[in-house]
């Protein structure tokens, strides 16, 4: 059985599903015996992070883990541990992080994103991802790190663990025209800003069929631009599994776009002067 409002069990086949969007138990009351097993496959997703200001670099997604036990027939992301996790008798606390807040002072630069929360079930822990950089600060590490303006962008896969819970954030240029990098992804890190003024895109989630369908998680969000009188930028694009698209500052400042699709899609970054990471 599982408690906590939004959370629920499913029934897919021979197998029991529990899905977890907020804090809750995973209470376990028969585990395996001769002829079953003892183990669950699970899936652990961090928080993301938030998105910086004033030509700001995406946040990091959060950690993906993922573990799966031999006999489970769904198609696994490319990061899946080779083993599900042993469970017995009892209630297994669960807490799903939330995002990481953005930079709360556009247009100046404040002190960057802010990381996403942890995920933890059982022994397994996801690390919040990191917060994207500003102006004047750097990306932040966190299961997958935050993309910045400049070139100190937060690393990825901190602290580190196997097989590896996300990729760092990507660096942009502050020489002309401004376009930082986004934040890095589960399956890639995130894209470098690119001339004349493009924000860098988050990088890439990874697709896990362990709900019983194909569903992304854990993509980047994207970095901002901004550009000179009587030219165009664009803001990046959010990673493939929720990342936030960014905006972009210039003579007409357009929506900006979605992020890839989720349970949960980060937000994007606000439209005018600020230029915010996603």
């Amino acid at each position: 059985t599982v408690s906590g409002s939004c959370n629920t069990l499913m029934t897919d086949g021979d197998f029991k599903v529990a899905t977890f969007k907020g804090p809750g138990t995973f209470c376990v009351s028969c585990a395996g015996n001769p002829l079953g097993s003892n183990t669950v496959s699970y899936l652990v997703v961090a928080g993301g992070g938030g998105g910086g200001a004033n030509v700001a670099g995406g946040g990091g997604a959060g950690g993906f883990r993922e573990g799966k036990t031999p006999c489970t027939p769904y198609t696994a992301s490319p990061l899946v541990a080779p083993a599900g996790l042993p469970v017995s008798v009892q209630g297994y606390p669960i807490t799903v992080g939330g995002g990481g807040a953005g930079d709360t002072q556009p247009p100046a630069p404040g002190g960057g994103g802010c990381n996403g929360a942890n995920s933890i079930f059982s022994s397994i822990t996801a690390t919040g991802g990191g917060g994207g950089g500003s102006d004047n600060c750097s990306g932040k590490p966190g299961g997958s790190g935050g993309g910045r303006l400049r070139c100190s962008v937060g690393t990825g896969n901190t602290p580190p663990v196997s097989p590896p819970q996300g990729n760092p954030g990507g660096c942009g240029s502050a020489s002309g025209n401004h376009f930082a990098g986004g934040g890095g992804g589960a399956t890639a890190a995130g894209t470098a800003g690119a001339p004349p003024a493009t924000g860098g895109p988050g990088g890439a989630g990874a697709t896990t069929n362990i709900n019983g369908s194909p569903n992304s998680f854990a993509g980047g969000g994207g970095g901002s631009a901004t550009v000179n009188t009587g030219q165009t930028g664009t803001g990046g694009n959010g990673g493939l599994g929720g990342g936030g698209a960014a905006s972009f500052q210039g003579p007409t400042t357009p929506p900006a776009r979605n992020g890839g699709a989720g349970f949960n899609p980060g937000g994007n970054g606000s439209t005018g002067s600020s230029q915010t990471g996603g």
